[in-house]
């Protein structure tokens, strides 16, 4: 990774951006956003994220977040792996 890319100050709000592999367009279909939505509600109540703004797009997503103990950097690798792995696994389920 980068120099640019990596979060220097884990207590700091920071802006993200998530984009699916190839650009695809997932998130146009309903199911596919309200999994998000509902993967950011659970990081928020039981990961102590702060959310102050998001936006979720045809193929990316933009968030400004912080990371209430200062671990930003463990809370991207895992809603990234968790997302990922489970968003697949829906799209193969609900083609």
């Amino acid at each position: 990774m980068g120099e640019a890319y990596q979060i220097r100050d884990q207590e700091m709000p920071y802006f993200l951006t998530f984009q699916v592999v190839g650009w695809a367009d997932v998130f146009t279909r309903k199911t596919y956003r309200d999994f998000i939505l509902e993967n950011l509600t659970f990081s928020r109540k039981e990961k102590g994220l702060y959310l102050y703004g998001y936006v979720i797009m045809s193929n990316h997503m933009h968030l400004v977040v912080q990371q209430k103990d200062g671990k930003l950097s463990d809370w991207v690798r895992d809603f990234k792996k968790f997302t990922s792995k489970n968003l697949l696994k829906l799209i193969l389920e609900n083609p």
